[in-house]
């Protein structure tokens, strides 16, 4: 079984990827806030695309930490959950902006309460797990706001999404860069 201390060891060596996922829905905010105007369709479009690398990104990490020789489920779960909303995104374009709001806000949802799961995994060996619980919550909350008001406009939406994913982006470079502190504070204190 894969400890604690495996995984956060695997997640020191790794925190480039948390920072590209960051960096990633970063990228997704400045498009969202620059241009508002574009239609849904075309967010849908760069938010699939988005969700399908975040999800590759999460699967490959899945499969490089093992757990007794398997990959570690919460990771593969968040990576199937991205590949599966970004294709479907991407492989109907033209299914109506509800859909596809509705799609993106149950995938923020069960990507957020995966985040919590792997934060409570790491309480005890991190300080700073309480970002990834964060970003998680911040996610479910996006998801449960959004069913919530299928009203919203196309340039509501596009704000919305914006917020979320500016803010979730930078819990998980954080997160990264904390790990990579870390690893920084070890190595002076060994060398």
């Amino acid at each position: 079984m894969l400890t604690n201390g495996r995984f956060l060891d695997y997640m020191k060596r790794q925190w480039k990827l948390l920072v590209l996922r960051g960096v990633l829905a970063v990228a997704l905010a400045v498009v969202a806030f620059t241009r508002p105007g574009i239609t849904l369709l075309a967010l849908a479009t760069l938010w699939g695309i988005y969700a399908l690398a975040d999800g590759i990104v999460a699967l490959i990490t899945a499969f490089q930490v093992r757990d007794e020789g398997r990959p570690v489920w919460p990771l593969i779960l968040i990576g199937l959950l991205g590949i599966a909303a970004g294709g479907f995104t991407l492989a109907r374009p033209g299914v109506t902006a509800l859909a596809i709001l509705i799609w993106i806000a149950a995938w923020a949802i069960g990507v957020g309460v995966l985040q919590v799961v792997l934060a409570f995994r790491l309480r005890r060996e991190i300080s700073g797990e309480w970002l990834l619980a964060l970003s998680g919550v911040l996610s479910v909350i996006f998801g449960v706001v959004t069913i919530g008001n299928p009203e919203w406009g196309a340039t509501v939406v596009v704000y919305t999404i914006g917020v979320y994913a500016f803010f979730f982006g930078l819990l998980l470079i954080a997160l990264g860069l904390r790990l990579r502190g870390f690893n920084k504070r070890v190595a002076e204190r060994f060398a």
